[in-house]
């Protein structure tokens, strides 16, 4: 799933993770108590589904059943594109909360084009969040929020798809580091083949499970931990009234600035609605809040942290393009539709 790292570059990362409070501690004391504290609401909320993806995964890698979940997508590529994306946007994931299950299909073989399609359309809309949408902005912005998931998700899966063509995004996780590893992790067949779903009656397949679910949760426990630090300091220390007076306008210009701004806004579906609607009263134009709730959505500073660290270079660039090159459109398209 994610790499396998070394004690070290573990080590480094927690640090940061301890010596950023303790920066606020001293120099700005009476933030603590509420960065803290909505870092550690937000982690404990993801931690079920961070449990849930390590388990199935170190499961289906233990008992061999990982290539049966690879098959089961082979030469349905178009169809699960499809299925990605009607399950992204029913899924209640924010763009931290769904990383452990993108990090989980890719490790379990799920093509790129597959996991793109998911990636980009869930973070933005799910029944509940449609419904607060509707509520604090209207129906025009519900209903253009949930076709602009179902488009992003449809754009990235079959942008990757025919990209895959020309032999791009061949192995999108970054390189991993078995070095300790026992010999019972062979990569390439540690089972050959065979599945046997009891694998705690043999010994080699239950110190797979092991190393998979204690690796893997690490990887993803002291990533999220960082980025909803981060988080947590950016919605602090950056205000809606900020946001509202840089994004000011009408045009082009206004739309590409929401979608960028999204970005350190770091704005959940369920709380973006309320704060979008101070920002239209503020100027911001409809095309522009739109970007703003789709770029906020899917391409978060702290959801960069986390996929850099799990994806490689190429594959972190096509899903930013994907996520801010499609905030922008959706936000083009609804401001014309807005004008009609």
């Amino acid at each position: 799933m994610a790499n396998i790292i070394t004690f070290t570059k573990l080590k480094s990362v927690w640090l940061m993770v301890i010596i950023i409070p303790l920066l606020i501690l001293v120099f700005d004391a009476e933030k603590f108590n509420i960065i803290i504290l909505f870092a550690l609401k937000a982690l404990s909320d993801t931690i079920p589904f961070i449990l849930f993806a390590v388990t199935l995964v170190a499961y289906l890698k233990a008992s061999g059943a990982e290539s049966m979940v690879s098959k089961a997508f082979k030469g349905k590529e178009v169809r699960t594109i499809f299925i990605a994306t009607l399950v992204g946007g029913l899924a209640p994931f924010c763009s931290c909360e769904v990383i452990p299950f993108i990090a989980s299909m890719l490790a379990l073989g799920v093509p790129l084009s597959t996991v793109m399609a998911f990636w980009l359309s869930s973070p933005l809309i799910d029944p509940p969040a449609l419904l607060i949408t509707a509520g604090a902005l209207g129906w025009d912005y519900a209903i253009g929020k949930t076709i602009s998931a179902l488009s992003l998700g449809l754009l990235g899966g079959f942008g990757i798809y025919f990209l895959t063509k020309f032999g791009k995004f061949a192995t999108p996780l970054k390189k991993k580091n078995y070095s300790s590893c026992s010999s019972s992790c062979d990569t390439k067949d540690p089972f050959n083949q065979q599945t046997i779903w009891k694998f705690w009656k043999n010994s080699e397949r239950v110190k797979v499970f092991r190393f998979e679910f204690t690796s893997n949760g690490l990887f993803l426990l002291k990533w999220l931990s960082f980025a909803y630090l981060l988080e947590a300091m950016m919605v602090t220390y950056i205000s809606a009234q900020t946001i509202g007076d840089f994004l000011g306008g009408e045009g082009l210009f206004s739309i590409i600035m929401g979608a960028l701004a999204g970005v350190p806004a770091y704005l959940n579906s369920y709380a973006a609605p309320a704060i979008v609607s101070g920002l239209l009263e503020q100027g911001l134009s409809a095309g522009g809040a739109m970007a703003f709730l789709v770029g906020g959505a899917i391409s978060s500073i702290p959801a960069m942290t986390a996929v850099w660290s799990l994806v490689n270079r190429s594959t972190f660039i096509a899903y930013l393009t994907f996520g801010l090159g499609g905030a922008i459109l959706c936000g083009i398209f609804f401001q014309v539709y807005i004008n009609l």
